[in-house]
């Protein structure tokens, strides 16, 4: 069963699935989690664990991932529940703010151990100041579609969420995103741990 909700400071996992596959894990802490809001901390050093290929990938995930540390960057993971689509707040290790950028993906669902999505593939970066902006990774996201990774279908609902994202990241209240863009995380952040159940079958085949 779910934990129906996470306290700030929990630390949990947000795991990418795909076909019932693990693609990816990266250890995060809960900075918020509620009906309107889930925010994800991870930063330097937190480890991680990923495929080479998010969409080629066995259904031993113990044999497929190799571990990793995340590196410099601080990221701030801010999704709405039910939401097709999350927003990153990135800062270097300086904590200079870097920008935005909207990453597609399923919505988030609740585990044991934290979270489950999938990346669609398809991003967007944004500006600082949220008026420009740019698509990333669309040969990658085309492939998958002409590989039938992602049907015609899916690929066009994804395309239109990432253009409401735009449009929400623009309109926006300013006081959302400022107060974001000022958070940082705390001086004396514990870096968790992958728990042992990293691997455990928590999807529905």
């Amino acid at each position: 069963m779910s934990k129906a909700h996470y306290n700030p400071g929990d630390q949990v996992v947000l795991r990418r699935v795909w076909q019932d596959k693990i693609c990816s894990v990266t250890a995060a802490t809960i900075v918020q989690d509620t009906p309107k809001l889930i925010a994800l901390y991870w930063g330097p050093g937190y480890p991680l664990k990923s495929a080479k290929n998010l969409l080629v990938v066995t259904s031993d995930p113990l044999n497929d991932l190799s571990d990793h540390t995340w590196g410099a960057s601080n990221l701030l993971m801010l999704v709405s529940p039910g939401a097709a689509h999350a927003v990153y707040a990135m800062w270097g290790d300086d904590h200079t703010f870097w920008g935005w950028y909207i990453n597609l993906q399923e919505p988030l669902r609740r585990t044991p151990i934290g979270f489950d999505t999938m990346d669609y593939l398809l991003d967007i970066q944004v500006s600082p100041d949220r008026y420009e902006y740019s698509w990333k990774d669309e040969a990658d996201f085309n492939d998958a579609v002409e590989a039938g990774n992602i049907s015609v279908d899916l690929a066009r609902a994804i395309r239109s969420d990432g253009e409401r994202a735009i449009k929400l990241m623009k309109e926006g209240p300013s006081s959302f995103y400022d107060a974001w863009k000022r958070w940082v995380p705390p001086i004396e952040r514990e870096i968790p741990k992958m728990p042992l159940a990293w691997g455990e079958r928590y999807f529905e085949s």
